[in-house]
């Protein structure tokens, strides 16, 4: 499971790349653990509750929020940091939120990092980091909710034959680099943007 990722790009240099606004986010590098905040893509309308007006659609808008999602009231103890990944986008913990586009965010990253299966020959844990040579900076995709500090988690899905090879059960869902699909991802149905939950391609993945 993703427990810890990489930005190594300013808040101007991310809203380059996907066309969004940056506004005065601070962001100037560096990585995001679980419980840190982090620059994220919404669809530029988020505080306004309510299904879309019909008309030409607002650009999309950096904002922080915080990488773990607090747990549903009664769950079962959740790790410091709160819910960082979906595992089930059909839970009725999620899908009201997916369903809605107001709620789903592109997540910049320029590397992310898994636990490998295997150990060093003394015993330790191995750490993997990844990258997509084709996408300097890459969107993960995302769906925040609204608590008393709005925060994100990232959708996952298969693991691609990169991170399969490493053991891993699972990967983040990376979004192509194209504009229209990250903005079906901001804007779709969710009939359409669910099918962008898939694994992202093993050759441009690098290690």
């Amino acid at each position: 499971m993703t427990m810890l990722y990489r930005l190594d790009a300013c808040a101007a240099q991310i809203a380059e790349c996907f066309g969004a606004r940056a506004g005065q986010d601070p962001w100037a590098g560096g990585y995001i653990a679980p419980g840190k905040f982090a620059p994220v893509l919404t669809g530029g309308r988020e505080e306004i509750a309510g299904p879309r007006p019909a008309g030409p659609r607002l650009e999309p808008r950096m904002i922080p929020r915080l990488w773990g999602v607090p747990p549903p009231p009664g769950a079962a103890d959740t790790a410091q940091g709160g819910i960082t990944v979906v595992r089930n986008p059909g839970s009725p913990f999620w899908i009201g939120n997916l369903r809605n586009s107001e709620f789903r965010c592109l997540v910049p990253a320029t590397s992310f990092m898994e636990w490998h299966k295997r150990k060093t020959l003394d015993g330790k844990r191995v750490q993997g980091w990844y990258a997509a040579s084709d996408q300097p900076v890459f969107a993960f995709a995302g769906v925040w909710k609204d608590s008393e500090v709005p925060s994100f988690a990232l959708l996952t899905c298969e693991p691609n034959a990169v991170l399969r090879s490493a053991g891993l059960a699972a990967m983040p869902v990376i979004l192509p680099a194209d504009r229209e699909t990250q903005k079906l991802w901001l804007y779709g149905d969710w009939k359409r943007a669910s099918k962008l939950i898939a694994p992202y391609s093993s050759s441009p993945m690098t290690q």
